[in-house]
């Protein structure tokens, strides 16, 4: 009896450092599905939010993309531009922000993370729902991310609208 009662001990110690392990060091696929929640999280914005929180707002988004992001997106505006630093990138969510006013909600979902054999790299297909005050439609977009390992961090170094057959 004692023996059994050693063994289910030891399952639960070995079972609960499993656990531990997963949560204290995530796989690179969750640290990037992570990642990606919040920057749709962050791309979201109130229309009456504070100018602070705003700026905030946009210097932690930029802080999650790489200084030479390049960014495609088709509709419903065409966008093509190859960011120089991070401080034009945050110049640009400000502009965006102010430009658009109302509301705007940003999630994806559908989140497929494809690693890179050395696992410096990586790329998320997914599919962005936004929905902005004002407009009872929902705004869906199939887009590509392109995240790279630098120092530690998945930083985004490039963004672009997948074609999708219409």
């Amino acid at each position: 009896m004692k023996i059994i009662f050693r063994l289910a001990l030891l399952a639960v110690v070995v079972a609960a450092g499993v656990w531990l392990w997963i949560v204290i060091f995530p796989g690179p696929e969750k640290i990037i599905r992570q990642r990606l929640a919040e920057i749709a999280r962050l791309a979201s914005f109130k229309a009456d939010e504070n100018p602070l929180a705003a700026l905030g707002g946009a210097q932690k988004l930029a802080g999650f993309c790489s200084p030479d992001l390049q960014v495609k997106l088709a509709a419903p505006v065409n966008v093509e531009h190859t960011f120089e630093s991070r401080q034009e990138i945050v110049q640009s969510v400000l502009a965006a922000r102010s430009t658009f006013g109302g509301t705007l909600k940003v999630e994806f979902v559908d989140v497929l993370v494809t690693l890179a054999p050395d696992k410096q790299s990586a790329e998320a297909d997914l599919t962005a729902r936004m929905q902005s005050s004002g407009s009872k439609e929902l705004n869906v977009q199939e887009i590509k991310f392109t995240l790279k390992k630098v120092d530690g961090q998945w930083l985004v170094t490039r963004v672009e609208t997948v074609r999708t057959f219409s």
